[in-house]
């Protein structure tokens, strides 16, 4: 299976525990499974990371590092035609908040879905599903909704069969 990775694996991971400067196996291991045809992103997804200031690691990662085909095209027609399903059925939900709605429409959310729904990719994410959740459209509902599989980065990984190895002194 190829996954397709959300924002906030990429933000959580520089911010914590998959620092740069702790555990730079973790973003090799992105680009080294990227490079395998394993791993992507999106262009929409880019977009909310480049957000930050440029003197952020990650941006500058983004920049530096990662190959352009690492950010998937969102604009084909599959695409565009799945996103459209995904935002209608977000829309006429009465389940969710109008705010919540607006919310959503804003962000890369529904792209993932939309993608990974034409391309057969599991999103790659944090958030975890409240169906109840009226102030909030949570990704993983959205997939579920779907028919879209989802996992935490930590699956992922391990379906990759990513390890990581302390190199220091013993």
């Amino acid at each position: 299976m190829n996954f397709i990775i959300d924002s906030n694996v990429l933000i959580t991971a520089k911010n914590s525990y998959y620092a740069f400067d702790l555990c730079p196996g973790f973003w090799d291991s992105l680009l080294a499974q990227h490079h395998a045809g394993r791993t992507h992103s999106l262009d929409r997804i880019r977009l909310e990371l480049l957000q930050g200031r440029d003197d952020d690691s990650l941006v500058k990662w983004v920049h530096q590092s990662v190959p352009a085909g690492f950010f998937l095209s969102s604009n084909n027609t599959e695409v565009v035609t799945a996103y459209t399903e995904v935002m209608l059925w977000v829309q006429r939900n009465p389940r969710f908040f109008d705010s919540a709605k607006a919310k959503f429409a804003t962000g890369a959310d529904g792209w993932l879905v939309a993608y990974a729904k034409v391309n057969g990719c599991a999103v790659v994410t944090h958030e975890q599903s409240r169906p109840e959740s009226r102030n909030e459209v949570k990704l993983p509902d959205v997939c579920l909704q779907f028919g879209v599989v989802f996992q935490d980065v930590f699956t992922m990984l391990r379906a990759l069969s990513v390890r990581y190895f302390y190199e220091g002194a013993t």
